[in-house]
C-alpha cells in the first residue's frame, strides 16, 4: 500500500510508515501540482499538512486513496464535501499541539505584561532607556479567559500555577467544571469589565465574528491586555488599534489576524504595543513530533487494521460496518445539530433513544455523531466524532442511552431529549426507505420534515392569517419557501410549529419582524 506525504513530515512519523511490513512511502514535500496528481493515481493514504491544497481536481485524480491524514488540527485546506463524495476518509491530529499552543498564550501574555518586544528592539538599536519599557506584574491580576476548551483549559490551569486570579467565560461549561479549575464562571460583560488580560480561545463563527469590536472594546478595563492566539476575525482589528492609540487598551498580542499575512497598512502593526506572531502558537519541535507521529499511527492503523480514529466525516468504526449505518449516523448528527441551534444554552443532560431496527446495530458510534452534531455548532470546527463525547463530558452534561425495539409506527427511531433549566426538549428522527432522512417530532408535534439547508422554526398559536404573514414577509424579503411543515396540537387555538425550508438564510432584521407578531411565540433559523 502507498502512502503519499507531500508535506514536510517529522523522521519519527517517517520511521513508523517505513517500519510498517507492506507499506510503501513515497515522501514528496514541496512537490507541485502536475507531480502531485501523477503520484495521487495509485495512492492509497495521502498525508498532508497546511501546505497541500486537497480538493475536488486532486481527489478525483486518485484511482485507490482511501484515507487522508492531515497532520494538525486545521482542515481548511481539504474539501471535506469533496471527500464524502469520493468515499475518503478525512482524520487529523487534534491534541497533539495544545500544549503548545497554550504555553504560546502564556508567552505572549508575559511579553505584553513586561513590554519585551519593543524593549528587545530598543536595545538593537542602541538605546538603553529603561523608564518607558515599565511593565506590569501578572501575579495577582485578573486573567479573564474566553472559551475553556481543551487549549483555554490549560491556559487556566497553568494562569492559576502563576498566582492569577482567573475568570471564565463559557456559556457551554457548568459552573462545577470551572470551580474545579480553580476559575470563577461570569458572562461575558463581567469579564470585560474586571478583567486586566483577556485571552481568546473560542472558534470563529457567526456568534463570535468580531467579539471584541467597538462596542465590546469600550466596556473592557481601562488598561487591559488582549491577547489572541486562536482565530482571526475575533477582534475587529481597527476598533482595536483605535483603542489603543486612545489609551482605553494598553495593548495587544496577536498570533492570528483576519487576514494573513495582514495587509501592510493593518494599523496595529504601527503600534510599538502591539505584539506579533506569524501563526506560530503550534511551532515548536515538541508538538511538529508529536502530530507527525499521532497522523502515521493513524493512517497505518486505517490501512493495515481498517480502524478509523479522529475522523472528521466519518464516525470512528470498521471501514466493513461503516457503509451499512452510516445513515444512521448521518441521521443522528442531524438531530443533534438541530437540537443545538434550537435549544443552544446550559445543556444539563442529553437523553438518546434508539428504536427500532437502529436498536439492533452498535449505538456508541451513532451516539458519537449525534454529540458532534449537538456539540459543533457551539464548539466549531475542532469538534470532531472522537473528540465530541469527552467535549460533552468536559461541560458537565450527563448523556444517557436508551435502547427500545418498538420505534412508534415507524421500523426505526432516533429520539434525541436535553434538559436545560427544569425544562426538557425532544426531537425524534427517522429513516425512510433505509435512506431518507426525516425530522418526525419535536416535542409533541408530529410531522415530516427533511432535515437539510436553511430551516425556519416557528413556534406560534394556531390561529387564522399567521401562515400568510410569514409567506408575506418571507415575500418581502425576497426569501424563497422550498419546502414548508405544520403541526399542531389536537385542538384548534393551541400551540402550532411550522418547519420552513428557504432557498438562502433570512436576514435577522425579517427574523426581528416575525417575532414582533403577537401569535408567533418563536422565531429561529437552523442551518442543516
Amino acid at each position: 500500500m502507498k502512502v503519499l506525504v507531500s508535506d514536510k513530515l517529522s523522521a519519527e512519523g517517517l520511521r513508523i510508515f517505513e517500519e510498517t511490513p507492506g507499506i510503501e512511502v513515497d515522501y514528496r514535500p514541496g512537490a507541485e501540482r502536475e507531480e502531485l496528481l501523477s503520484r495521487i493515481v495509485d495512492a492509497d493514504a495521502l498525508v498532508v499538512r497546511a501546505g497541500t491544497q486537497v480538493n475536488a481536481e486532486l481527489l478525483e485524480a486518485a484511482g485507490r486513496l482511501r484515507v487522508v491524514g492531515r497532520a494538525g488540527i486545521g482542515v481548511e485546506n481539504v474539501d471535506l464535501a469533496a471527500a464524502n463524495h469520493k468515499g475518503v476518509v478525512v482524520m487529523n491530529t487534534p491534541f497533539g499541539s495544545a500544549i503548545t499552543s497554550a504555553e504560546h498564550t502564556l508567552a505572549m501574555l508575559l511579553a505584553l505584561a513586561r513590554n519585551i518586544s519593543a524593549a528587545d528592539r530598543a536595545v538593537k538599536e542602541g538605546s538603553w532607556s529603561k523608564a518607558v519599557f515599565t511593565g506590569v506584574e501578572i501575579s495577582g491580576k485578573t486573567l479573564g479567559v474566553v472559551g475553556a476548551g481543551k487549549i483555554g483549559r490549560l491556559v487556566v490551569e497553568r494562569a492559576v500555577g502563576l498566582k492569577m486570579r482567573v475568570l471564565v467565560h463559557d456559556p457551554y461549561l457548568s459552573r462545577d467544571v470551572v470551580r474545579q479549575l480553580g476559575a470563577e464562571q461570569v458572562d461575558f460583560p463581567e469579564l470585560l469589565s474586571r478583567s486586566d488580560f483577556i485571552t481568546l480561545h473560542v472558534p470563529l463563527n457567526s456568534e463570535t465574528f468580531q467579539l471584541l469590536d467597538e462596542q465590546t472594546l469600550a466596556k473592557v478595563k481601562a488598561g487591559c491586555r488582549i491577547v489572541n492566539c486562536a482565530q482571526g476575525g475575533l477582534i475587529d482589528e481597527a476598533a482595536l488599534a483605535r483603542s489603543i492609540e486612545a489609551g482605553h487598551v494598553a495593548g495587544a498580542a496577536l498570533d492570528v489576524f483576519a487576514k494573513e499575512p495582514p495587509e501592510p497598512d493593518n494599523p496595529l502593526l504601527k503600534l510599538d504595543q502591539v505584539i506579533c506572531t506569524p501563526h506560530i502558537r503550534t511551532s515548536s519541535v515538541d508538538a511538529q513530533i508529536n502530530i507527525s507521529v499521532q497522523v502515521a499511527h493513524q493512517v497505518v492503523d486505517f490501512l493495515t487494521r481498517g480502524v478509523i480514529v479522529n475522523a472528521l466525516n466519518v464516525p470512528s468504526v470498521s471501514a466493513e460496518l461503516l457503509p451499512v449505518i452510516r445513515p444512521y449516523f448521518q441521521l443522528a448528527e442531524k438531530l443533534g445539530a438541530f437540537q443545538a441551534q434550537l435549544n443552544p444554552r446550559g445543556l444539563q443532560r442529553v437523553t438518546i433513544e434508539y428504536a427500532g431496527d437502529v436498536a439492533d446495530f452498535p449505538t456508541a458510534p451513532m451516539t458519537m455523531a449525534l454529540l458532534k452534531g449537538l456539540m459543533a455548532p457551539l464548539l466549531g470546527d475542532a469538534v470532531n466524532y472522537v473528540n465530541a463525547p469527552h467535549l460533552t463530558r468536559d461541560r458537565g452534561i450527563a448523556v444517557v442511552e436508551v435502547k427500545n425495539q418498538a420505534a412508534e409506527g415507524y421500523s426505526n427511531l432516533i429520539r434525541l431529549s436535553v434538559e436545560a433549566a427544569g425544562e426538557r426538549k425532544a426531537v425524534a428522527g427517522a429513516l425512510f426507505n433505509g435512506r431518507d432522512m426525516r425530522i418526525v417530532r419535536i416535542d409533541d408535534h408530529q410531522l415530516e420534515a427533511i432535515p437539510e439547508g436553511h430551516v425556519l422554526v416557528l413556534l406560534n398559536v394556531d390561529r387564522p392569517g399567521v401562515i400568510g404573514f410569514i409567506g408575506q414577509v418571507l415575500a418581502e424579503a425576497n426569501v424563497n419557501i422550498a419546502m414548508m411543515n405544520l403541526s399542531r396540537r389536537t385542538k384548534r387555538g393551541g400551540e402550532a410549529i411550522s418547519l420552513i425550508t428557504v432557498d438562502s438564510p433570512v436576514p435577522e432584521d425579517v427574523l426581528a419582524r416575525l417575532r414582533g407578531h403577537e401569535s408567533i411565540l418563536s422565531a429561529v433559523q437552523v442551518e442543516l
